[in-house]
């Protein structure tokens, strides 16, 4: 047996008995369709007004259903990670004190919950073996080794590269696009010095975390960036890093944050401007023969609808991309 599937931006609280392996033969299932990967445990208790907007994971999947974008045979059920799967990233004493929710005063204001199932190491495996695969969670690039950060509290990227990585005869090569409006700075930092992991970020630069990380491409961008902007300086910088790089998989963080209603955002998108974008990195790297996992990154609103099918953008961008390349 070996160990798989990460949590992702905060499912339920995680106790010991949660944490189990299960096998990792090639995933089969009953439909030939865009893999859509969910779970019913994406959500948690938080506290009344809490700025996080928990309620969104399981509306991403109401959307996507009740607009016919995909059916529920679309859906792949990930497991629990398991503590052995965590520890290719993070350290025995953070994740001791996260599993056993003994998280001091500090560093729960860090990561901005209290303590607290999500499938990006699952959206990936899936993306292997069929092109292209989407999340409805994940992107939580701020957790780094030894500590959370920034409603982040276990780096999905980051432990889906790693195992992915190690979990073949040959030395997988991936490239993690990160378009989320604040810097991945947690997945920046963990793959500083490896050399098979490419972290690609768009940011907005005066946007959180006030202290950056060097990822190998850092673009940073001024505040208002509208749409045609935004998308030429993805264009500007992808089919080169695909060409030079020559990844085995890419890891897309699709981040809603840079649109212009999102209440943490600072840079002026539309949903026409994300979908575009999503259209264009899903595409470019498709076409290309590489496999890519799509997670939904950040988003901010208090409007729990609106935000969701926001989020639905990267499913319904997928969902033409499966089509268009005969997937």
């Amino acid at each position: 047996m070996t160990c798989a599937v990460i949590s992702t931006r905060l499912g339920v609280k995680v106790a010991s008995a949660a944490c189990r392996c299960f096998h990792t033969e090639p995933v089969r299932h009953e439909s030939s369709a865009l893999p859509i990967v969910h779970h019913s445990k994406y959500v948690c208790d938080l506290p009344p007004n809490h700025r996080f907007p928990m309620a969104k994971f399981p509306r991403v999947l109401h959307h996507l259903i009740k607009d016919q974008v995909i059916t529920e045979k679309q859906v792949w059920l990930p497991e629990i990670a398991s503590e052995d799967l965590l520890r290719c990233v993070h350290t025995e004493e953070y994740l001791n004190n996260f599993i056993g929710g003994k998280t001091n005063e500090q560093e729960q204001r860090r990561t901005g919950f209290p303590w607290s199932e999500g499938g990006t190491v699952l959206a990936a495996e899936a993306a292997l073996q069929r092109g292209l695969a989407c999340s409805t969670a994940g992107g939580t690039h701020h957790a780094f080794p030894s500590y959370g950060s920034g409603f982040c509290l276990l780096n999905d990227l980051a432990v889906a590269a790693r195992y992915l990585m190690g979990n073949s005869s040959t030395k997988r090569k991936v490239l993690i696009v990160d378009l989320d409006v604040h810097q991945g700075d947690g997945t920046a930092f963990i793959f500083q010095e490896e050399p098979d992991v490419f972290t690609f970020s768009v940011h907005c630069g005066k946007n959180f975390p006030v202290r950056k990380q060097q990822s190998d491409l850092d673009v940073s961008v001024e505040d208002g960036l509208e749409d045609k902007e935004y998308l030429s300086t993805v264009e500007a910088h992808l089919p080169w890093l695909l060409e030079t790089f020559r990844p085995d998989l890419v890891l897309y963080d699709a981040g809603v944050d840079p649109h212009r209603d999102d209440e943490l955002g600072r840079l002026r998108l539309t949903d026409r401007g994300l979908y575009q974008r999503d259209l264009y990195v899903m595409k470019s790297v498709v076409s290309r023969g590489v496999p890519l996992a799509a997670v939904i990154g950040g988003g901010y609103s208090r409007d729990i609808d609106v935000l969701a099918a926001r989020h639905s953008i990267v499913h319904r961008a997928a969902t033409q991309v499966w089509r268009e390349c005969g997937m």
